[in-house]
């Protein structure tokens, strides 16, 4: 196992326009120095680089599982290189992802893929307000499954709320508290710093961490 994938995670974001620094306004309306638009993972090649990343840092994790679930829509493909990538790595696991509206002709229902049982792992890219990976949490555990964890991309480590009105916690240590499902990133916000300030021989890049730095300090924990 790779100890150093977080950094390249980073650098392969960075690569392939992912990750992008300079003024962005959030659906939340504040003004982000970076940007991460998990979107642009868009070809064949950049998907499985970007699933063999979220292998790495599912089974770096040490946790013990059965299974991974997609949300729809996003989730359905980062679930299905996720299973792909752990079988590459000699860890064969199904995978199944949900409609959004139940079909009522062929095999019907919400779900398609394996079964959902034993202890599950949630595949998406991010956590903004969390109530899409509430519904997974529901669905799996209606099934009589176990939510044993979420994976995703990046954990902006970001908090919640109104200009003046933060929340104390961020989004993701919000959704553990209140669903008791730990959260797994590829990489964080620590991750991304961390990479800036070691990249002396990029001055260019270096140049945008006072900015992440001060919103940070704004916004995060």
């Amino acid at each position: 196992m790779n100890d150093n994938f977080r950094a390249q995670f980073v650098a392969f974001a960075l690569e392939v326009g992912v990750l992008r620094f300079g003024q962005f306004t959030t659906k939340s309306g504040r003004q982000s120095p970076y940007f991460f638009n998990s979107g642009l993972f868009d070809s064949g090649a950049r998907m499985a680089r970007l699933s063999d990343f979220y292998a790495q840092a599912l089974l770096a994790s040490g946790l013990h599982f059965d299974m991974l679930f997609g949300p729809a829509y996003k989730g359905i493909t980062l679930a299905a290189g996720t299973a792909m990538a752990l079988a590459s790595r000699g860890r064969d696991v199904p995978f199944c992802f949900n409609r959004k509206e139940a079909k009522d002709h062929g095999e019907g229902g919400l779900m398609v893929g394996a079964p959902l049982k034993g202890r599950v792992v949630i595949v998406d890219d991010v956590i903004t307000d969390g109530a899409a990976k509430r519904e997974s949490v529901a669905m799996i555990r209606a099934a009589g499954a176990e939510p044993a964890a979420v994976l995703i991309a990046l954990d902006r480590m970001e908090r919640p709320g109104a200009e003046g009105a933060l929340q104390a916690t961020s989004a993701v240590q919000q959704f553990t508290a209140e669903t008791g499902v730990p959260v797994i990133a590829v990489a964080t916000l620590d991750d991304l710093m961390g990479y800036l300030a070691a990249s002396s021989s990029a001055p260019d890049l270096q140049a945008h961490l006072p900015a992440v730095q001060a919103y940070r300090s704004r916004y995060g924990i």
